[in-house]
């Protein structure tokens, strides 16, 4: 999950995996869903059907599937526990930060429904807003609320880390994969000297006037603070061209679901069939 535009689509191989899309504005796939939301409801037939925008058709989508959970129940009982079931969410970040119909969704694939699945939300955030620090730390703190609402365990990534290459240097882009709020400050003194009347003198329909007056920093600085307070968010970073970086976030992943525990314990070693010069026989 995470804002559009984040590249919400891990590449995984030698995996089995069971992938559901809950999208129902999603067309285009790099790999063909299992199971697609679509088929029970879209949100173009809801537009049009109930004269609703898209943000309101979305969230009519979604208390559909509440009611509806049937759909996804028939689909994931009967997977082993050697899948990885990928769910690939909107990315309208209201859905898990503002209106509660996907913690209730998370709620009945875990503890408190019937299918009991180890779930891992996976926040995913563009890394080129590390490029303007105020952006970074309103996505951050989106990925923060999500943490908090979801109440499950939660990896939060820098996505595209290829767009960044050779733009932001290494050493300045770890710091932001443990954001605390000497970033913004560090930021603030490349910039202009504040306007010391905080720009009140300022033209107030001038876009760069308000996004560089006082009042927009002083929330920015705000903001940070309540990040830093909460010591909560960290990223991993994410380049889908790298097979180590998948396999990292991977390794994450299976650690806070506790995958490998779930696994088959292999055959002990005395178990082995040996040949007579002592070699392992096939």
């Amino acid at each position: 999950m995470g804002p559009a535009g984040a590249g919400k689509h891990l590449r995984l191989n030698k995996r089995s995996c069971f992938y559901v899309n809950l999208d129902p504005a999603a067309e285009d796939f790099s790999y063909e869903p299992d199971l697609d939301i679509k088929d029970l409801i879209s949100l173009e037939d809801v537009m049009e059907e109930m004269g609703l925008g898209p943000n309101g058709g979305l969230i009519y989508c979604f208390e559909f599937l509440l009611e509806n959970l049937d759909f996804l129940a028939q689909a994931l009982e009967p997977l082993s526990e050697e899948y990885l079931i990928i769910i690939d969410l909107p990315g309208q970040i209201e859905l898990y930060t503002h209106i509660p119909v996907v913690p209730t969704l998370v709620r009945h694939l875990t503890r408190f429904g019937s299918l009991n699945v180890s779930l891992c939300a996976a926040y995913l955030l563009e890394s080129t807003f590390v490029i303007d620090r105020a952006k970074f730390f309103a996505g951050t703190l989106s990925a923060m609320s999500a943490m908090i609402m979801l109440e499950i365990p939660h990896v939060n990534i820098l996505s595209k880390m290829d767009l960044v290459k050779g733009s932001v240097p290494k050493r300045q882009l770890k710091r932001f994969l443990d954001p605390d709020a000497s970033l913004l400050e560090d930021g603030n003194n490349n910039n202009d000297e504040e306007d010391p009347q905080g720009g009140a003198s300022a033209d107030p329909a001038d876009k760069n006037s308000v996004m560089g007056g006082g009042s927009f920093k002083k929330l920015n600085k705000a903001v940070a603070r309540l990040i830093d307070d909460f010591s909560m968010v960290s990223f991993l970073q994410l380049d889908v061209q790298d097979e180590d970086s998948i396999g990292r976030v991977l390794s994450h992943i299976d650690d806070a679901i506790q995958y490998h525990e779930a696994q088959e314990p292999r055959e002990p070693n005395d178990e082995i069939d040996y040949g007579e010069d002592g070699m392992m026989m096939e």
